[in-house]
């Protein structure tokens, strides 16, 4: 990864994505969805998420990066991303091992810290990225991590390599958020943890994002971040026949 000198005072933020093929991506959503409409959603997605990583940029020392999960989506995420943010393909099967792998990658590139972030949390407060990036700025090996009210994770950050924070996790269980913690805590590894949040991963949260995306903005210092594409995603999906 070719990357300039000055990495090691910088973090980077990656988005571990997958590409919008219809069947492939966002199928728990399917229905209210159709997968063409789920696929189309995730696209819009990533695109606020990545937006959110370069808004986070313009206050801390931030470098954007997309994890693509095979080797053939580059085309897609070339064509659908912003310029500024950075490809790599983390060259692993499977959720923990290309957690593992990203993060191995980005800390070898010279990195003070990494923060590995879903794609699934599009209006995530921009809030909380530049906060997880003064946290690992300020130190030199720690944790930082988000958890998702379904007992997952939004986001993890570090300073270091640690494997075993990935290693014999129950994945895409309610189980995830609360069993990173208790690896932590087997290798005395510190941890910040960032306010709770939502990720998009089926019916349920999908009506959650429809109501924040309708409400206006509080002022607030975790105010929502507002996600232009995914609501004009939502107001061309006939499924759905939303007006936000």
């Amino acid at each position: 990864m070719d990357l300039s000198a000055s990495a090691n005072t910088r973090c980077a933020f990656a988005i571990m994505a997958k590409a919008s093929t219809p069947g492939s991506c966002k199928t728990r959503l399917v229905p209210p969805l159709t997968l063409e409409e789920a696929a189309a959603l995730n696209t819009c997605f990533l695109r606020d998420v990545s937006a959110n990583i370069l808004e986070a940029g313009r206050h801390r020392p931030i470098d954007g990066f997309v994890a693509y999960a095979t080797p053939d989506s580059e085309t897609f995420f070339r064509e659908n991303l912003p310029k500024e943010i950075t490809l790599f393909f983390p060259r692993a099967v499977g959720l923990g091992e290309s957690l593992k792998q990203a993060s191995v990658d980005l800390l070898a590139a010279g990195y003070w810290g990494i923060c590995l972030i879903n794609s699934d949390s599009p209006t995530l407060p921009t809030r909380i990225l530049i906060d997880t990036a003064e946290v690992l700025l300020r130190n030199d090996d720690r944790m930082v991590i988000g958890p998702c009210r379904d007992g997952g994770y939004y986001l993890i950050g570090l300073n270091r390599r640690h494997d075993h924070l990935f290693e014999d996790i129950t994945w895409s269980t309610d189980q995830v958020f609360r069993q990173t913690l208790a690896r932590a805590r087997e290798i005395g590894l510190p941890v910040t943890v960032m306010p709770e949040w939502y990720d998009v991963d089926d019916a349920a949260s999908l009506d959650e994002l429809l109501e924040e995306l309708a409400r206006p903005p509080t002022g607030a210092d975790l105010t929502a971040f507002q996600a232009p594409l995914t609501r004009a995603c939502f107001q061309s999906l006939g499924s759905l026949r939303i007006r936000i």
